[in-house]
């Protein structure tokens, strides 16, 4: 009897395992640009922020736009930063995509929205108020803009020289990419 319930506890917790890795889709960070496909062909994107269900979310087209993304995760919170994100841009396959909040963690009551700095727009001074952005990161934003035209997404300014992860997550919260 024992040797029974060991046993199915063994599979059970072996099955757990196998969905809990089954299910973790996200690649890397959630801002890597790789594809991700099971058999069929589905693509794999992940959102999360101010979303009403974040999650990965699977497509069976890869023309997938931020406004299917949030559609499928249900739409965005009341308190998502509509500035930070372009319903048209395209998505890639494997990518994480955030939604910010207008309103810092701390401010329980939403009483303030957060200064936030236009990725779009900001100059060398603008973009240096960042946190971990100085000049020569600034000036690198500005030349990647002028030479791949605007972000559509907050997660693509990983594509400037200098800017990994770590930077991404920092500012994610404190930009824009139009008013």
């Amino acid at each position: 009897m024992l040797k029974t319930i060991i046993i199915v506890f063994v599979v059970a917790a072996v099955a757990i395992c196998g969905f809990l890795v089954v299910d973790s889709v996200t690649v890397g960070s959630g801002v890597s640009s790789a594809v991700v496909d099971d058999l069929e062909g589905s693509l794999y994107i992940t959102i999360e922020g101010q979303i009403k269900n974040a999650g990965t979310y699977s497509f069976s087209s890869e023309d997938v736009t931020m406004k299917d993304l949030i559609k499928a995760a249900g739409g965005v919170t009341d308190i998502a930063d509509s500035r930070a994100y372009y319903e048209s841009a395209e998505l890639v396959g494997g990518g994480c995509y955030y939604i910010p909040s207008m309103y810092d963690e701390s401010d329980y009551c939403n009483i303030s929205a957060i200064s936030k700095v236009n990725l779009n727009t900001g100059d060398s001074t603008e973009l240096s108020q960042l946190s971990g952005v100085g000049s020569s990161t600034a000036e690198k934003i500005i030349d990647y803009r002028e030479e791949n035209g605007d972000f559509m997404t907050i997660e693509s300014i990983v594509n400037v020289s200098g800017i990994g992860d770590s930077l991404y997550n920092k500012i994610r919260d404190n930009v824009i990419l139009h008013e």
